[in-house]
């Protein structure tokens, strides 16, 4: 096997490749943020793998658990939306929860300069030498790195001006409202209703936490004490084919398996979309007014059989296909683009719109028109998305009340409020 290329000239200019990309592609929007960027090289944090890989504009894993990534190097893309959301100054006080390779944590110690302080927390003390390590040959030694539970957050250090969580949570741990600043700002990837995942730059106000920020992301979930139940259920006897919902007791996976390769029907919805739309504010509504939301995901084998449709594929994920709907009593109702239509090749938010159709694997022909109705909805509502929701989180004791027009998410240390302005 040949070995990765360490040529710095290489390096130098992939480096300014990918920055000049995340530029272009509106990801990296402030001068602070580029410069960043543009300083703290990455290969730097990823010794060992080819410089073709650690400047493509990809996650790349570092740890796996049982055949499960565990750990890995974030997008850059979605790092520069954060570090955007984050508005990260010098001199500021700053706690990630979820150190990886270090990365991260150098580029905010890069911004919040040399009279800032960052401290990073790894629940798993290999990654968190390995982040030290990292950071001190980088040049980032004054990052102190914690090896320790983040839910709990790093109280000896704290208050913070910033928060980042660079793991998945469903809901906003005690530890981190209450060692954050007053004026500060948390930024969290939070797991909403079986919908996707949002990265949201909280602010107090008044006596909860209100959003000034969202964007869609996609991050593994947060491990340790406060880990959330897993959602996926694996359906059929290979790990190929996974729905992900809210509930599991409600999902008799053998009836769901048996429907999915049996004989399916689509039908037209007479509705033309964006994968963009359907990322940043269809998924989001289904899951918070469809009964029985999911997600459907094939990888391997499943993915190339056709069975599930490609409403999303992610070439970074070794092609995987994955799709949105509702399921009920063994019967499923899935979102598609028509037959002789494609959806974009990958996850990129694009803009081409296509016809949506429903594919329903199972005898339950309720779930098309209810699926159907709720697209009607979302579409005659305007077509809500991420650019006007409000998100607000409440301790469980507020006596706050909801209207007709708010969803109400009620967690275990706070009631999530959503609605579009």
């Amino acid at each position: 096997m040949a070995k990765p290329s360490t040529n710095s000239d290489d390096a130098t200019a992939l480096h300014r490749s990918l920055v000049d990309n995340l530029l272009s592609a509106g990801s990296v929007q402030t001068p602070r943020v580029e410069e960043a960027f543009r300083k703290v090289p990455r290969h730097l944090f990823l010794p060992g793998v080819s410089l073709d890989q650690v400047y493509s504009d990809v996650s790349i894993p570092t740890k796996h658990l049982e055949d499960q990534v565990v750990s890995s190097s974030s997008q850059p893309a979605m790092m520069a939306i954060m570090l955007e959301q984050l508005r990260l100054e010098p001199g500021h006080r700053v706690l990630e929860i979820g150190s990886g390779t270090g990365y991260n944590a150098a580029l905010m110690a890069h911004l919040a300069g040399d009279t800032g302080r960052v401290v990073t927390v790894e629940l798993d003390e290999d990654l968190a030498a390995t982040a030290r390590e990292n950071l001190s040959q980088a040049g980032f030694g004054r990052v102190q790195v914690i090896c320790d539970d983040g839910a709990f957050g790093v109280p000896g250090e704290a208050p913070y001006d910033r928060i980042i969580l660079t793991v998945g949570a469903r809901d906003i741990a005690p530890a981190w409202r209450e060692q954050l600043k007053p004026g500060g700002r948390l930024l969290l990837p939070l797991s909403l209703a079986g919908g996707g995942q949002l990265s949201v730059a909280w602010e107090h106000a008044g006596g909860h936490l209100a959003s000034v920020s969202v964007k869609p992301c996609g991050f593994m979930m947060l491990r340790g004490t406060f880990a959330a139940p897993d959602r996926a259920i694996q359906l059929g006897p290979e790990p190929d084919l996974q729905i992900y919902v809210d509930d599991k007791s409600l999902v008799d996976s053998e009836a769901v398996y048996s429907s999915l390769t049996g004989l399916a029907q689509d039908f037209r919805t007479n509705v033309r979309v964006t994968q963009l739309e359907i990322y940043s504010g269809l998924v989001l509504w289904l899951a918070l007014h469809g009964v029985g939301f999911c997600s459907l995901v094939a990888t391997g084998d499943w993915a190339e059989r056709n069975i599930v449709p490609d409403l999303f594929r992610m070439s970074s994920e070794g092609g995987a296909c994955s799709t949105i709907g509702l399921h009920s009593n063994g019967s499923l109702c899935v979102l598609m683009p028509h037959l002789d239509q494609t959806s974009p090749a990958d996850v990129s938010f694009d803009s081409t719109p296509f016809e949506l159709f429903v594919r329903r694997f199972g005898p339950d022909d309720s779930l098309v028109q209810q699926l159907t109705n709720q697209i009607i909805d979302w579409d005659i509502s305007g077509r809500p998305n991420l650019e006007n929701i409000r998100l607000r989180a409440y301790p469980l004791d507020s006596d706050y009340a909801a209207t007709s027009r708010e969803s109400v998410i009620t967690n275990r240390w706070t009631r999530l409020v959503v609605d579009w302005q």
